[in-house]
């Protein structure tokens, strides 16, 4: 034992910080992972995703009608967004100082500056867009339309549409390599579709087989890793370059967003569905170890991170107790208690 904790001494004299500790039984040590902060943010709407501007140190959160925008590090509602009906995800492009919301029930995307957060634009786009980002080698953002089964790319300083891309199923959420390779999870297919974003082409379509009903997706760009978060409570781990399934690894109930953090090899996976964050330890780029699963709350199944402080948000609230089941409505939601909408922070 003392030999193993001098081994792990010399490692960290030597800068090997990105180390994960394997205990006896083969399973990895504990992240360090916890509750930081919890700020109950109350207000309006159902929830969606979320994102962090790392450098102005705010998150923009989806309300069903809005996007509230909360001070990263006091929890304080710094702005709002209006006029965004069923937006649900937001897109950041900094260096043009425009951000880009996708509204499921408008058919569009608002264009919004970064410092007023005043609306400066609109683009129209397919049906129900869903998932959005912005992607640096194109200089566009792809808006990902779930009910027409497309993405819509739009030039993100002119808020022209530049095109539509079939994707030939039911998109989720999508990550860009920054090379010119964006990566999207199509739902009802269980499969990666690679998209060309100078072209305007699928370039790959991979199966991740027996991963199933695929929502969430980060990406390791540095060793070109995708990471796609399955409703059958599987994270699946692929090859970005020829779509080799590496590795599937259990995960939580009820995944719906995942993220990855290059600073500490971490990919993470927010399940709503039991309440947990599991923690996924990068070990090489071919060997990935679950570290843990971190108790969140019911219902925070989506997230996003810092990679600058390396801390995990996540948003949930509190529920009543659900209505009767009826034969038109079989599965009641349950309602959120008012004023109950909560940002978590974690973080080591």
């Amino acid at each position: 034992m003392k030999a193993f904790v001098r081994a792990i001494a010399v490692m960290i004299s030597l800068g090997m910080a990105n180390v994960t500790i394997v205990q006896a039984d083969g399973t990895a040590a504990a992240s360090g992972y916890h509750l930081l902060h919890k700020y109950k943010l109350g207000g309006d709407g159902a929830w969606d995703y979320l994102v962090a501007d790392a450098t102005a140190h705010r998150v923009f959160i989806s309300r069903s009608s809005h996007v509230m925008v909360v001070d990263s590090e006091t929890g304080a509602v710094v702005g709002d967004i209006p006029d965004t009906p069923g937006v649900h995800g937001i897109a950041l492009a900094p260096d043009l100082g425009r951000g880009f919301t996708s509204n499921g029930r408008g058919g569009n995307v608002t264009i919004f500056d970064l410092k007023t957060l005043k609306a400066i634009g609109q683009a129209k786009v397919g049906d129900n867009p869903d998932a959005i980002l912005f992607d640096p080698a194109s200089k566009r953002v792809f808006a990902f339309n779930g009910r027409s089964k497309d993405a819509t790319a739009i030039d993100a300083a002119t808020g022209e549409v530049a095109g539509t891309i079939p994707l030939g199923g039911k998109p989720e959420f999508g990550v860009a390599d920054g090379n010119g390779r964006v990566y999207v999870n199509i739902e009802d297919k269980s499969e990666v579709v690679e998209i060309d974003s100078k072209k305007l082409a699928v370039s790959n379509r991979w199966s991740l087989a027996p991963g199933e009903e695929p929502s969430g997706l980060a990406m390791d760009v540095k060793n070109r890793r995708l990471f796609s978060g399955c409703g059958n409570e599987k994270i699946a781990v692929m090859n970005a370059d020829n779509g080799k399934l590496i590795t599937t690894l259990p995960i939580g109930r009820g995944v719906d967003a995942c993220g990855f953090d290059p600073g500490t090899g971490f990919a993470f996976a927010s399940n709503g569905g039991d309440g947990t964050l599991t923690v996924v330890h990068e070990d090489s780029p071919d060997a990935f170890t679950v570290a843990e699963n971190v108790a969140t709350q019911r219902g925070a199944r989506t997230m996003t991170l810092d990679p600058t402080t390396h801390q995990v948000f996540v948003v949930t609230a509190d529920f009543e107790s659900p209505p009767a089941a009826t034969k038109d409505n079989p599965r009641p939601r349950a309602a959120m208690v008012p004023g109950s909408f909560t940002l978590l922070v974690y973080g080591k």
